[in-house]
């Protein structure tokens, strides 16, 4: 049986973005524009445009003053977090290259919110493996490569607060999740990383059809 559903197509996604509060702001726009830019055919690479006021909503549903994101890119995703923080929240994100995220920078102190956001460059394992043990995390978006989900995901539950949610991006892989006949590195990683959440009986999991898929754990 057939599922409810649309296609998401250009033209809907606007409509979407349109009607979301925070809207989608000139900072944000010039900041797409500017990965466009400079990234080319990278610029795949950044998250959804109806995923970006879906992460500043999250922030501010959680209550959030903690965050982590793990895969910064250029900074769209980060910018959103931090507008959803508040001026007293922190945001620690985790790449491993400074070009990259030098794009976004400019946009994040247009916004306001460069003084909320911690850089780490380098890999993120080993970043996060430095967080303290004891770190109160309201929210982590994993957003990097596919295999090393399941690396991130066990350093962050631990550090989370009970209530508190690990976002991972790219969980549908444009499909190939149900594919068997697909079976690169990539693919098996994010199989094995949804597997892995929905068993895990310190979490509450949901996979859901937003942008290229996002699996929400919730730390019981």
């Amino acid at each position: 049986m057939g599922g409810k559903g649309i296609t998401l197509t250009d033209e809907m996604t606007e409509y979407l973005v349109a009607h979301s509060d925070p809207p989608r702001s000139d900072v944000h726009d010039r900041l797409i524009a500017a990965t466009a830019e400079a990234m080319g055919d990278l610029s795949i690479m950044q998250v959804a445009p109806e995923q970006g006021p879906w992460l500043t909503f999250m922030a501010r549903l959680l209550g959030a003053g903690r965050a982590v994101e793990v895969g910064t890119f250029t900074g769209y995703s980060a910018l959103c977090i931090a507008e959803g923080l508040g001026s007293a929240g922190r945001l620690s994100c985790f790449d491993i290259s400074a070009e990259f995220v030098d794009v976004g920078r400019p946009f994040w102190a247009e916004a306001g919110v460069a003084d909320r956001i911690d850089v780490t460059i380098g890999p993120a394992a080993d970043g996060l493996a430095q967080l303290p043990a004891d770190d109160q995390i309201d929210l982590a978006f994993i957003d990097a490569d596919k295999t090393g989900y399941a690396d991130y995901y066990g350093e962050l539950l631990p550090r989370m607060r009970v209530g508190g949610l690990i976002v991972a991006d790219n969980t549908l892989w444009s499909g190939r999740v149900i594919d068997d006949t697909v079976d690169d590195p990539d693919t098996v990683a994010i199989r094995a990383y949804n597997d892995m959440v929905v068993a895990d009986d310190r979490v509450d999991a949901l996979l859901v059809n937003i942008g290229d898929g996002l699996m929400l754990a919730r730390k019981r």
